[in-house]
């Protein structure tokens, strides 16, 4: 807030950046980074400084709530450039976004509990078994590349010849 001549407090309708990285917990690194990849904007003063309108607050937190349950910059900005002038996010816009998210995040979800068994099965048998382990050789993928050493004689490194064939990562014995 700024004073008028007289003591009397007056809202500001703009914030400087320090004002937005005080008001909003978030560094002033990051908000000039939102702003490169337009999730946030300002206009610029004649002397260049950055002005933020105070909804900008609303829309850091949008920001930040959204990459503190996982989601990528890339789904926030697409999320925010749905809504109408880019006006600031309601709590009816945060409930069709995370609605429209839940299914991603239950699928990472899915795929976080699996490799959690996995990790520990791993560690209950101690083996680290290039055969049977889950984490070093799921499924056993290596064996239908051949006997030996599979990792060992990777040949798609820098100065080998190509590789035999081929298939998906999940297929192959990387």
């Amino acid at each position: 807030m700024a004073t008028e001549t007289g003591g009397a407090p007056r809202i500001t309708r703009e914030l400087t950046i320090g004002q937005l990285a005080e008001r909003s917990g978030v560094a002033t690194s990051a908000l000039r980074f939102y702003e490169e990849r337009g999730l946030i904007s300002s206009r610029r003063t004649t002397g260049n400084q950055r002005r933020y309108h105070r909804e900008t607050l609303r829309r850091v937190a949008f920001i930040r709530v959204s990459q503190n349950v996982g989601i990528p910059l890339d789904a926030i900005r697409a999320a925010l450039g749905r809504l109408p002038e880019g006006r600031t996010p309601t709590p009816a816009d945060w409930a069709e976004v995370s609605a429209s998210w839940r299914a991603d995040l239950d699928a990472r979800i899915g795929q976080l509990v699996r490799l959690r068994d996995d990790l520990t099965e791993c560690i209950g048998c101690g083996c680290l078994s290039l055969e049977s382990c889950m984490l070093a050789n799921p499924y056993d993928v290596c064996a239908r590349e051949g006997a030996g050493p599979r990792r060992l004689l990777q040949t798609d490194l820098p100065g080998r010849p190509p590789r035999r064939g081929g298939g998906d990562a999940a297929e192959r014995c990387c």
